[in-house]
């Protein structure tokens, strides 16, 4: 069905982009909507060609700028009057985008905080205003293969994983029982103990990361012990790698997210998603990152009362649910989803808390790759994180 979809839109994009060049030449106003492809691009598509039927007099046309790379684009194509007027951005750019005054705070704040999950107004909000408007929401889960782990077995804590995964990898030469990607987005999970928060519990401490905190060295040595069960060198525990060996049955649990349901239902897997394993000494499961893709205005725009119109139509319910279909991406509102996989991501989310948006974000990724990467192939933990800190501080 979701392919079928994805060829209809496909069709559907072609007649779009003909239809902004008549609307540009008959006078028609034309927004210019950035998102990447692979299905984000037919959402965009779609959801303009509705909002068209709307208001005949405003065409959406679909311009490609991957999520990653978004930022970047608009601060050097705004400025020069050529960049998107809506740009789908992840929600940690917001403190960079703010700085350098490329986007313009949401339009109907109250309406918007109103209609989408808490969570997801947090993530959009930086210094007490709203930028974005939240179209999707994910956090990483706990996958695992049905054929090689029974429900009933799956850990709740870690210590119940080591001990399972000893005895499977024991008995299965060449498979895993556990695997998960080596990288800051991922192992921030184990510096999460008994609240403590990068950045701060609000995440907008520029001066405390708590990335070196006691806490944080405690995980990151538990991290490190890992290594008994998962014996791959951090440079090989790439989210290609880990994939794989979910998707071709090799492991038994990963740590992933929604974006693979649909990759891993393609492969034949039968799997489950529940909430990630409870570090030592904690009752409930880690803290992973909450990210939100999020939609923006341009400050550049010459249609900003338009642009808004636009945004805001992407978080009603009717094309939340577009979304859901055509991506399979977790909707920022409530609507109905049939896939049985996301009630783990929801469980998931509930102790999850959104990656901060404060510039210094910027700096956090490649100190703590490094430093993840380093500790997981047995360097000392205090000294990494350490450095981490420094080199996040001295952004």
């Amino acid at each position: 069905m979701k392919k079928y979809l994805l060829a209809l839109f496909a069709i559907a994009a072609t007649l779009a982009f003909a239809a902004c060049r008549e609307d540009d030449r008959g006078g028609a106003l034309v927004l210019r909507v950035s998102e990447s492809l692979g299905g984000p691009d037919a959402f965009i598509v779609e959801a303009g060609r509705r909002f068209t039927e709307l208001h005949p007099n405003i065409a959406i046309e679909f311009v490609n700028i991957e999520i990653g790379g978004a930022a970047m684009a608009v601060e050097m194509d705004g400025p020069l009057g050529i960049g998107p007027d809506v740009f789908a951005a992840p929600h940690d750019q917001i403190g960079r985008l703010v700085a350098g005054g490329h986007i313009l705070p949401a339009a109907k704040a109250d309406h918007v905080r109103a209609g989408v999950f808490d969570s997801a107004v947090v993530a959009a909000t930086f210094g007490g205003v709203l930028y974005a408007y939240p179209i999707a929401m994910e956090t990483y889960a706990l996958f695992y293969n049905r054929d090689l782990i029974a429900p009933g077995e799956v850990p709740a804590t870690f210590e119940e994983l080591v001990a399972w995964t000893r005895g499977f990898n024991a008995a299965n030469p060449g498979r895993f029982g556990f695997m998960f990607e080596i990288g800051a987005y991922y192992t921030i999970i184990f510096t999460t103990a008994d609240g403590n928060r990068l950045f701060g519990p609000s995440g907008e401490d520029r001066v405390n990361t708590n990335i070196n905190s006691p806490a944080s060295v405690r995980g990151m040595q538990f991290m490190q012990s890992l290594r008994e069960i998962l014996d791959v060198n951090a440079g090989d525990l790439t989210t290609a790698f880990a994939d794989a060996a979910f998707a071709s049955g090799h492991s038994a649990m990963h740590i992933t997210g929604p974006w693979n349901i649909a990759p891993f239902e393609a492969a034949g897997v039968n799997f489950g998603v529940t909430t990630i394993p409870a570090l030592p000494g904690q009752a409930s499961p880690p803290a992973s990152f909450a990210g939100v893709r999020a939609m923006f205005v341009s400050a550049f725009t010459s249609h900003p009362e338009e642009a808004h119109m636009f945004a805001q139509f992407l978080i009603s319910p009717e094309i939340q649910r577009l979304r859901y279909e055509i991506t399979g991406a977790i909707p920022s509102v409530e609507v109905p989803t049939e896939s049985p996989h996301f009630a783990g991501f929801f469980r998931q989310l509930e102790f999850a808390f959104p990656m901060p948006s404060i510039p210094e974000m910027g700096a956090y990724w490649a100190a703590m790759d490094a430093a993840s990467i380093n500790i997981w192939n047995g360097m000392d933990v205090q000294e990494q994180l350490d450095m981490a800190h420094q080199a996040i501080a001295a952004r």
